[in-house]
């Protein structure tokens, strides 16, 4: 019973639009800093915009849309299922299952995959929609599923992980790793390269498993949870892990931003920035929003610092997004700010709605795609070139 008032009173802390959590040793936030002023330089549109569901819901969590292929994958707590033309936005076809949704959509080829609010995975035909199968698991399912060989990898908000056969949902492991009594409802997101899977925990741990049989390849540190009582020692990984090269970059609420080398966990360096958003990286370049809405560039390789922004107070930063030679970045209140990468000077801004957004904007080629706490899926296309800095895509 005191594991389950945990979640339900910490559900408090996931806010739409807002860092995914916000601690409750921070003061209350003020209200959001200024709008900065600035010559705009880049010419940012809206391409299109098409209402695919309830956005954040009554639950406060997010969906994030999935890209593949030319269409996008988006769901909502109501069961809806929708697939987008990512060119034109079009509505390729719609699914409304009255599943309470609340972790995906992941995919592989052939199939999209859906966490419930009640542990269930149940596996749909990415052509038509169709149910394949329906799993059951032990606990709420928040990430999304992630699959590889063969092999769907599941993580539930129990501290549990399960493979399951992606062809009928039969369960081939489980991997058990205890979480703390007081825990947020929300999970860093599964990461699944090269057959291995990274899993962030609320205690400060990530741990890597073997998917192909459950087992453990390390089981690292990141932040020790220290503090008189359960909420002081939350130390919850950041949301996005990202794996480049030989290396996995990590954050966490507790200030630490580290890189590990991912074949055995090994501290390659740290930096004591807080973020539970998670980390982007673009070649050499990380960018990151903290739990104080600052946003930074590092150099992914040693952890040093491009630049810094604190024009964002109360913003309620989401992580931001590479988009060519730019970075973009979420607000609270349905802005993205756009700003030169190299630079760190504000070049556009645009507004996609009042009511921020469930999570980072997406980037893939010459489009950024957002999805709003209402649910619009809202693409826009920056009309100037985009090729000034070294290194870089050049997009019309």
């Amino acid at each position: 019973m005191t594991r389950w008032l945990a979640f339900l009173v910490l559900a408090l802390l996931t806010l739409p639009g807002c860092s995914w959590i916000q601690s409750w040793g921070d003061p209350e936030p003020g209200d959001p800093a200024p709008l900065v002023e600035f010559e705009e330089s880049l010419d940012v549109r809206r391409a299109w915009s098409t209402d695919v569901g309830d956005g954040m819901g009554k639950q406060g969590l997010s969906m994030a849309p999935v890209y593949s292929s030319g269409r996008l994958y988006v769901a909502d707590h109501e069961g809806r299922l929708v697939v987008v033309d990512a060119e034109n936005g079009n509505k390729l076809w719609e699914l409304k299952t009255k599943q309470p949704f609340s972790g995906g959509p992941g995919l592989d080829e052939r199939r999209i995959y859906m966490g419930t609010i009640d542990g269930r995975v149940i596996a749909y035909d990415r052509d038509n929609g169709t149910e394949l199968w329906n799993a059951q698991v032990t606990s709420e399912v928040l990430a999304p599923p992630a699959s590889a060989d063969g092999i769907v990898v599941v993580r539930g908000i129990d501290g549990r992980v399960f493979g399951l056969d992606d062809v009928s949902g039969r369960r081939l492991w489980i991997y058990d790793h205890s979480v703390p009594l007081l825990t947020l409802r929300g999970n860093s997101d599964l990461l699944v390269r090269a057959g291995i899977a990274y899993i962030g925990y609320d205690d400060g741990r990530v741990v890597s498993l073997r998917v192909d049989d459950g087992s453990v390849v390390w089981n690292q540190s990141i932040v020790s949870p220290e503090g008189r009582t359960e909420l002081d020692r939350l130390s919850v990984i950041g949301r996005r892990m990202v794996s480049v090269a030989s290396d996995l970059i990590v954050s966490s609420y507790k200030n630490r931003l580290v890189s590990l080398a991912a074949d055995s966990g090994r501290l390659l360096w740290f930096k004591d920035i807080a973020s539970a958003s998670g980390v982007v990286v673009d070649r050499t370049q990380l960018a990151l929003s903290d739990r104080n809405d600052e946003l930074w560039l590092l150099d992914r390789r040693n952890g040093s610092t491009t630049w810094k922004i604190d024009r964002f107070d109360n913003r309620g930063l989401t992580r931001p997004a590479f988009y060519g030679n730019y970075l973009v970045v979420g607000d609270s209140e349905g802005y993205l700010h756009w700003l030169d990468a190299d630079l760190g000077a504000f070049v556009a801004r645009v507004r996609a709605g009042k009511d921020g957004f469930t999570g980072a904007p997406l980037s893939v080629g010459t489009t950024l795609y957002v999805l709003t706490a209402k649910g619009d899926l809202v693409a826009y296309r920056a009309g100037a070139a985009i090729c000034q800095g070294p290194h870089r895509a050049c997009y019309p």
